[in-house]
């Protein structure tokens, strides 16, 4: 099956705050390590909106070609106080002096309002904006 594109549909945008420098582990066995705490952000779609919180943060490994493996753990909670927990790995390069993330987002939650979204894959488009990591969340269909 040959297609140009995949079918999805926009779950939210997210900013997401960074705190600080990273704590780095320079040279380890599977390249530089860096700690990048996350201090908090924002998340809108049209299904669900509201805060990411701590504790969260991603395990950045930057590699020996250049580009970054993402390693990310973050707690959202809803604007109508449902807890979701987001895991993600995925790959990140620099073009052009920007960083460009692609990312493949899983949810878990227990709030039944919610529960949908343990059931999807979704994909995260970003990078950088000024300090803070931005990506557009999408739904596999």
């Amino acid at each position: 099956m040959s297609a140009t594109s995949l079918p999805v549909r926009h779950l939210f945008k997210i900013t997401i705050e960074t705190d600080g420098a990273p704590t780095m582990a320079v040279d380890a066995p599977q390249g530089t390590r860096l700690l990048v705490a996350v201090a908090g952000g924002e998340f809108e779609g049209e299904r669900l909106r509201g805060k990411v919180v701590t504790p969260s943060g991603d395990w950045v490994t930057q590699r020996a070609d250049g580009s970054i493996k993402l390693d990310v753990r973050m707690t959202l909670i809803t604007e109508d106080g449902a807890s979701i927990l987001v895991t993600y790995n995925g790959i990140g390069i620099v073009e052009d002096g920007n960083l460009k993330a692609r990312s493949a987002p899983l949810f878990e939650t227990g709030d039944e309002r919610y529960t949908w979204l343990n059931r999807i894959q979704a994909v995260g488009i970003g990078g950088l904006s000024g300090a803070n990591v931005v990506y557009e969340v999408y739904e596999l269909l």
